[in-house]
């Protein structure tokens, strides 16, 4: 059985590019948990909220609950729910599985398969992270739910090989003429830029392309913030900062807070900035909650002169 190409064809509602991550989600946590604990199962009654938290740090906006796919996954091959009455699950209700004592685990299959080929447990959970998650969130996804794969654990089956575009970091980043499209950050070490990024805004995940008009130069911080849904890009190509965003520190409101209206710093002319569905892709999958309105504050273009900057070409590679 070719279980890295089960795991790549999950069963998932789909409609528009809507992100449904419920089964990759609660895939990768029985992965851990088989991790830590190879016979252990997981009682929906007792990982409920750790689940719910996943869903809500890394899921749509949308409000769900882990009761879905928890039922849902074992008609995919990979996991299996008993209750009190034995194997099968109640349903996808949330007061069903609580009162049945319904308790998941991956499938005995897998399970075999995991013990006989300890790796196997990795490059699935590959295929998950990169089908699903954009890379900026692999190390933080892995560490919130306690897995550990090691660095060389690599390895997609065939349906999954969609190869990025090489040339999209540098040809994003010159668009952008090397700074942060929102704080205007524009570090160097010589001619080579330190702690920018180029940000997909509809993720690659969901078939976002490797075009200059899907992407941003960003920053390490806010490409992380825009990726977790704390930053996004509305009408106008200004800044959205959600109001479930809570900092008090000066840096908190400084980097974040105040971006609220500020238009994008670039691209530069000629250059075609964020497509319009890009970014409704990105306003109604990924930034979570209300925007904060506006500040009135004019954003001040930074002083130095960019096309000294432009003549620069980074050989970075990708990230």
């Amino acid at each position: 059985m070719d279980w890295l190409e089960r795991t790549a064809t999950l069963r998932q509602w789909t409609k528009g590019g809507a992100r449904a991550p419920h089964k990759p989600l609660l895939f990768l946590y029985a992965l851990s948990r088989f991790q830590q604990d190879a016979d252990g199962e997981l009682i929906y009654s007792a990982v409920e909220e750790e689940l719910k938290r996943l869903l809500a740090e890394y899921g749509p906006p949308n409000k769900t609950t882990p009761a879905y796919p928890f039922h849902h996954l074992a008609s995919d091959g990979v996991w299996e729910v008993r209750t009190h009455d034995g194997l099968g699950s109640p349903g996808s209700g949330v007061r069903e599985l609580r009162a049945t004592g319904a308790a998941g685990r991956l499938a005995p299959e897998l399970r075999t398969a995991l013990r006989r080929e300890p790796s196997l447990l990795g490059r699935m959970a590959r295929v998950l992270l990169d089908l699903h998650f954009p890379p900026s969130l692999h190390g933080e996804l892995c560490e919130a739910i306690g897995l550990e794969l090691e660095p060389a654990e690599t390895g997609r089956p065939s349906s999954a090989r969609r190869s990025r575009d090489r040339r999209m970091r540098e040809l994003v980043l010159t668009a952008y003429e090397y700074q942060c499209a929102f704080c205007g950050y524009d570090g160097r070490i010589g001619a080579v830029p330190v702690g920018l990024e180029a940000a997909h805004v509809r993720w690659w995940a969901f078939g976002g392309p490797d075009d200059v008009d899907n992407g941003l130069c960003l920053c390490s911080l806010h490409h992380k913030l825009f990726d977790k849904g704390v930053l996004g890009v509305g009408d106008g190509h200004r800044i959205l900062v959600s109001q479930r965003f809570v900092g008090h520190s000066p840096a908190a409101r400084e980097h974040v807070i105040a971006l609220a209206g500020r238009p994008l710093i670039g691209p530069q002319p000629g250059v075609h900035p964020v497509a319009t569905h890009h970014r409704s892709w990105h306003t109604s999958q990924v930034f979570h909650g209300t925007p904060r309105p506006g500040s009135d504050l004019p954003r001040a273009r930074p002083k130095e002169a960019s096309h000294t900057r432009s003549q620069l070409s980074p050989r970075t590679p990708t990230g």
